[in-house]
């Protein structure tokens, strides 16, 4: 098959959207937590980009896409990425893409799906011990997870080396089962292990910049487009259905969870429309190819009221949740999975089934739960098991005096802010003498 160079193109760039994803979640969760945490919790973000590229090199692509393996698995076929560099991309049908372009799109879903994660234990997780878990984590969740969602095996879609839920018929046009689920279920199995933090939920534990949080959520919605209209493998009528739908169920969703604010509390919120814009783009990505634009301002407006409903979940159920990634990602990727099953029409897309407002029964949602509920499971019970292996032997919380004190000065040996530089002298201009014990006066 002879290459595209417009398709090529366009994956390339999708590619370096969703990379983009990844400092945009540092800068949206950087802001929600407390100012001596923030460059902690930025580089749980940044490590993992490192990490997670390697391990997709050496053996993650061929175990998510090999052709040598079986529904489980896809092998050990492709280690290293040997003899790529003149393949065109197979999935279910041939592309005309040069294969290496879909291995780094991928490759960018295996890097954010982790980092997604960190926000469930913000403030209060070893920084050796969470680079440790990622590698383990992403080895034996996410890259199996992916092959069962994401591969159809080689030409001919349906071959005994396909995902099982793939050939089962679930519907995940970009994620909503293997990325936000699968990250929101390790979110939460890491929250119960690592515990509450000190002082929660009695202290009060405000964002300590709200323009990051704003920032980084303008980088993820921006990168999203990437993500989802990317995933169409080609600048085709699928991807502009994606990226319409993207950004229609986005915009909704902000409404839906600053109407509940309104009602609920009196306010909408910067951090709430934020929030309420990730949630949308969480909900749309299984569906953004399936539904209409119609479909997509239903499911903006359920994830928007529905997560803004989910985050107090944590208060309920005492599990200190830092960062809503369970109210957010978890709650958010079942609504949109589910949504397929009820606003999925072949009327946009010929290559994927009605739902039930459709005329298509009960069936495709019964499906659709089934990918729900397997990926859920698989994925809490696998980080459980994770986490409490690390948490026992090297440990994977920091001390009470760390977690009060500042983890950013204890694990990075850095702050994000001199404030004492940026106060300035008062009342003068006090210069260190000796090793710092005698100290002499200036007036300013």
């Amino acid at each position: 098959m002879e290459i595209n160079a417009g398709d090529t193109a366009w994956v390339l760039m999708s590619a370096a959207l969703v990379m983009l994803m990844t400092p945009g979640l540092a800068f949206f969760y950087g802001g929600m937590v407390r100012s001596k945490s923030v460059l902690n919790m930025m580089m749980m973000s940044f490590i993992t980009i490192g990490i997670v590229s390697v391990l997709w090199v050496l053996y993650g692509f061929s175990v998510a896409f090999g052709d040598t393996g079986n529904g489980l698995w896809g092998g050990l076929g492709e280690l290293g990425l040997t003899d790529l560099a003149t393949s065109v991309t197979t999935n279910g049908g041939a592309y005309p893409i040069p294969l290496l372009a879909f291995v780094l799109f991928q490759m960018m879903f295996a890097i954010i799906t982790p980092a997604l994660i960190s926000g469930a234990i913000a403030d209060r997780a070893k920084f050796t011990s969470w680079a440790v878990f990622v590698a383990v984590w992403a080895t034996l969740v996410y890259f199996p997870v992916a092959h069962w969602v994401f591969d159809f095996g080689g030409e001919e879609a349906g071959g005994s080396d396909a995902g099982w839920l793939a050939n089962l018929g679930v519907l995940d046009f970009a994620g909503g089962t293997a990325v936000h689920i699968n990250a929101g279920a390790a979110g939460l199995a890491l929250a119960i292990i690592l515990g509450r933090r000190i002082g929660w939920p009695k202290t009060l534990m405000k964002p300590h910049n709200l323009p990051f949080v704003l920032l980084g959520a303008a980088l993820l919605w921006f990168g999203w487009f990437g993500f989802n209209a990317g995933s169409a493998l080609g600048a085709t009528p699928t991807a502009a259905l994606a990226f319409a739908t993207t950004m229609i169920a986005t915009a909704t969703a902000v409404l839906g969870w600053v109407v509940v604010e309104r009602v609920r509390d009196g306010h909408p919120t910067s951090l709430g429309a934020a929030s309420g814009a990730v949630a949308g783009l969480v909900a749309i990505t299984p569906a953004c190819a399936f539904v209409s634009p119609i479909g997509a301002i239903a499911i903006g407006f359920l994830s928007g009221v529905l997560c803004a409903l989910a985050v107090g979940i944590k208060f309920r159920f005492k599990f200190d949740d830092s960062l809503d990634v369970v109210g957010i990602h978890l709650v958010g990727g079942i609504v949109g999975s589910l949504a397929i099953g009820l606003f999925a029409t072949t009327s946009v897309n010929e290559l994927g089934k009605d739902g039930l407002f459709y005329g298509g029964g009960i069936q495709p949602l019964l499906t659709q739960s089934i990918g729900v509920v397997a990926v859920l499971a698989y994925s809490f019970v696998v980080t459980f098991g994770i986490g409490y292996l690390l948490h026992k032997t090297i440990g994977f919380r920091v001390s009470e005096d760390v977690e009060v004190g500042g983890i950013d000065l204890v694990e990075h040996a850095e702050t994000a802010y001199d404030l004492a530089a940026a106060a300035g002298p008062v009342g003068g201009t006090r210069i260190p003498t000796g090793a710092g014990l005698a100290q002499k006066k200036v007036n300013a």
